[in-house]
């Protein structure tokens, strides 16, 4: 048994707050409504409000100027790719575009993993393969999938690779679960990533981009289908 999460009356406004401003109700660029008038609209304290303005400055959301206010930051203009997981939670529609980079990204990280891994990555690789195909179905492989993901990353010797993945990996969280469809068989997830990391291990840079596209395009139509 796992508890429940409770939520707190901060994380309540915060989240009321946040899908205002995705939503456009307070418009970029623009100041918020002054702290007490702010605070009387959602029903709570000015201190319970300035609790929820902390949390939404930590996010890229707001930004707050001694003597002029709290305004709500273009983050789309300014924002990293660390709102991602933010922006999924208030739009599925915003998969899409991560699953185009998936892509893109990932292909370029087993061809270069390909060129760099060492032979302790490359049995660690293979290691993770294998337990993709001995996890529990559906949750289980779907997490020892990612582990490979990571260790092709940190294959590359590249750090804003391991970045990289690590960012698309938390951009997928919020709607894991729908996204689960292609690991609901171990054995058939771990057969389907295998010629990926046999091309890594093998060092073969062409084979490695190939099967990595191929595995990226096949395991996304079934994540789509299972969206739909």
């Amino acid at each position: 048994m796992e508890a429940l999460p409770r939520e707190s009356i901060v994380d309540v406004l915060e989240a009321q707050l946040r899908k205002d401003i995705l939503a456009g109700r307070h418009a970029i660029g623009s100041l918020l409504p002054p702290e007490r008038q702010l605070a009387q609209g959602y029903g709570v304290n000015r201190t319970t409000l300035k609790h929820a303005f902390s949390r939404l400055v930590q996010a890229g959301l707001l930004e707050t100027h001694h003597g002029i206010g709290t305004r709500v930051r273009d983050f789309a203009r300014m924002g990293g790719a660390d709102l991602l997981p933010m922006l999924v939670r208030h739009n599925p529609d915003w998969i899409g575009e991560i699953f185009e980079v998936r892509r893109s990204v990932g292909a370029l990280i087993a061809e270069r993993a390909a060129a760099k891994a060492s032979d302790m990555q490359r049995s660690e690789l293979v290691r993770l393969l294998e337990a993709v195909g001995t996890a529990d179905a559906g949750d289980g492989v779907q997490l020892a999938d990612i582990e490979v993901h990571r260790a092709l990353a940190r294959a590359t010797g590249n750090r804003v690779y391991v970045l990289l993945t690590n960012t698309l990996l938390n951009a997928y969280f919020p709607v894991r679960a729908a996204l689960v469809s292609p690991f609901t068989d171990p054995v058939v997830a771990r057969d389907r990533l295998k010629p990926v990391i046999d091309a890594v291990a093998a060092g073969d840079r062409d084979a490695a981009k190939g099967t990595a596209e191929a595995y990226l395009r096949s395991t996304e139509r079934v994540m789509v289908e299972g969206l739909s």
